[in-house]
């Protein structure tokens, strides 16, 4: 992995292929390259770094090339260098690859390949791919990657060029994705639609196992089996304005200032105000299942999982159903227990998340209802999941989540309400957290506004290399999101843990003006965490509490206080995480961090 785009038609192929890998640039990577097929045939420059680093080695160099394929590597087999970075090259010189995913068999591909004289030079498994492609080369480029790919076990996204081929792109997916952009004498593949949106929004979806061969006017898909595929053209939403910065220095800055939107968008049309309930289009051909349901179990990974806590706290509190939250990685390989009214909800911005694609289908295969929570119109789980809601929250373009952590909320909020107006809440509580629902974009703007003051802290904090988040009930979700976002953008060290559970080990780690994060809202525990605060600061830590406006009596008991606004306590991790994610910001830019582009991480992960 992480971000491959190609181009074959009228135009030069270069520009647009740079282009392209800048616009995947969001998604992480540590290397950059680029093949086309020129009359003197397959020209091929890659470098390890950035892609600037890469347009540094073509500066001088000029191509006339109409077709090529180029590639943003996130490591997996191999360490980031120029030797491993896509694309890589047959022995022949005449055949290149780029490749998303990892084929797992591939050290037996590669004894049979050095067994038959191929000469494996890096330390990738896509370099296998090349190789096998051209041992079935007879002068069809099609299906001698049909027969590769027969051959290998594994996930793949790829796109491949030949020098005697110079007609056409062969693409293929199995696991990762990949779509066809469809253009007016030119077309395009690319595993993200946003490489490709300056030039079209009509796009086709490859499903798995399934083959594409592009040329300049037409495409054709087939399985590897040789069966004809039609699919349907579908139109992309997003504009180009819809990913770019806007003026902000970052995206992360962008989308975090987005969120009043992103929610109004997640409720739009959505509620019923007169009856007290909602409605969500993708669940409505399930209600008559959703009112007989016993158990739902939540599947997400990262910054997902945490929205699927809190999805856990209002389901049980208001829905009265059981709720077991899981990590997809975890839940894939083990035997879960799934009987007849059990619900499986998966959780994904991307659509794509490998382990809990995986873990949705073995979910299937048991026999229970899959429905998902996603971003990305057309992904794979939203095409394979029996159901579910999209939380529009737009193209979410930094790699730690924000906007669609917060969207996510909404929608486990909206599933809530429907759920639990078919079973037990009545119409007031419905109509009352529908009202609460309402309020929050603006309640989310004054805390936006309020930006200097987090800036401010950050600006005293920066320079620590630990924190400590603590949260209870709903809020304790909260303290792990914030945790996570700030060891992702400025690599500071951050656990969140239940507040409670501070003194059952973590407390040993509390030093002099170590700082502290607590949540502490007026709910129903306020008291509690109260407690736990004095615990902290008995020991000399440096308190920063996140409080409820009005709230006089914490400002004397701890060193910092951002107030967010009173809101019903069920919705409070809504309004709570907004100033976590802007001081992670902030500590991340005066640590003059990558903050869109972290190291080590990518935005959609589709290898184990």
């Amino acid at each position: 992995m992480c971000g491959i785009v190609g181009y074959i038609g009228h135009q030069k192929a270069t520009p647009i292929l740079i282009e392209g890998l800048k616009r995947l640039e969001y998604r992480g990577y540590d290397s950059a390259g680029i093949a086309l097929v020129e009359k003197e045939g397959l020209i091929h420059e890659k470098a390890a770094g950035k892609v600037k680093t890469l347009e540094e080695l073509l500066i001088n160099k000029t191509f006339a090339s109409h077709i090529g394929i180029a590639h943003t590597r996130w490591a997996t087999h191999g360490v980031p260098s120029d030797l491993n970075a896509h694309p890589q090259v047959d022995h022949t010189g005449n055949i290149a690859v780029v490749h998303n995913g990892i084929i797992e068999n591939y050290r037996t591909l590669k004894e049979v390949l050095e067994r038959k004289g191929y000469n494996v030079i890096s330390d990738t498994d896509t370099e296998i791919i090349a190789h096998l492609i051209s041992m079935y080369y007879e002068g069809c480029l099609t299906e001698a990657v049909r027969m590769a790919l027969s051959q290998v076990e594994g996930t793949y996204a790829i796109a491949v060029i030949d020098s005697r081929s110079p007609e056409k792109v062969v693409a293929a997916r199995n696991g990762a994705p990949l779509l066809i952009g469809q253009g007016e004498g030119e077309n395009f593949v690319a595993s993200d639609v946003a490489a490709i949106l300056r030039y079209t929004n009509k796009v086709v979806y490859i499903e798995d196992k399934e083959i594409a061969t592009i040329t300049a006017n037409d495409f054709r898909i087939s399985t590897i089996e040789k069966i004809d595929i039609t699919h349907k053209v579908e139109e992309v939403g997003w504009t180009l304005e819809m990913i770019e910065k806007a003026g902000h220095e970052y995206f992360m800055h962008k989308e975090i200032h987005e969120q009043p939107e992103t929610l109004r968008n997640a409720m739009r049309g959505r509620l019923n105000l007169e009856e007290g309930t909602v409605r969500l289009n993708g669940l409505t051909d399930h209600l008559d299942d959703l009112s007989k349901i016993k158990r739902i179990i939540i599947i997400a990974c990262g910054t997902s999982w945490h929205a699927a806590l809190i999805g856990e706290y209002l389901l049980e509190e208001y829905a009265k159903i059981p709720v077991e939250v899981e990590y997809a990685s975890e839940f894939r390989y083990r035997s879960p227990i799934i009987d007849e009214g059990t619900l499986v909800l998966v959780i994904s911005q991307s659509g794509e998340t490998a382990d809990t694609l995986a873990a949705m289908r073995e979910a299937q295969r048991r026999g229970a209802k899959g429905l998902g929570i996603v971003n990305v119109v057309g992904s794979t789980i939203a095409r394979e999941s029996d159901g579910g809601v999209y939380i529009h929250a737009g193209p979410e373009i930094g790699v730690a989540s924000t906007k669609a952590f917060t969207s996510q909320i909404m929608v486990l909020s909206l599933i809530t309400i429907l759920l639990g107006r078919m079973r037990n809440i009545s119409y007031n509580m419905g109509k009352e957290m529908i009202e609460a629902l309402q309020s929050l974009p603006e309640k989310i703007q004054t805390i936006l506004d309020n930006e200097e003051q987090i800036k401010g802290i950050a600006e005293t904090y920066y320079k620590h290399n630990n924190f400590l988040y603590l949260g209870r009930g709903v809020n304790f979700p909260v303290a792990l999101e914030g945790a996570l976002k700030l060891k992702e953008i400025s690599y500071i060290h951050a656990e969140g843990y239940p507040a409670a559970e501070m003194k059952h080990g973590p407390i040993a780690l509390i030093y002099e003006n170590m700082p502290v994060v607590v949540i502490a809202t007026r709910d129903s525990i306020y008291d509690k965490v109260m407690s736990n605060i004095a615990q902290v600061k008995a020991r000399n830590g440096n308190v920063i509490a996140i409080a409820t406006e009005g709230d006089t009596e914490i400002a004397e008991r701890v060193n910092h206080v951002i107030y967010i606004p009173k809101i019903k306590q069920c919705f409070t991790p809504l309004l709570a995480v907004i100033p976590l994610q802007l001081m992670a910001y902030h500590m991340a830019v005066l640590r003059e961090c990558n903050v869109d582009q972290p190291r080590n991480l990518a935005k959609s992960v589709t290898v184990e």
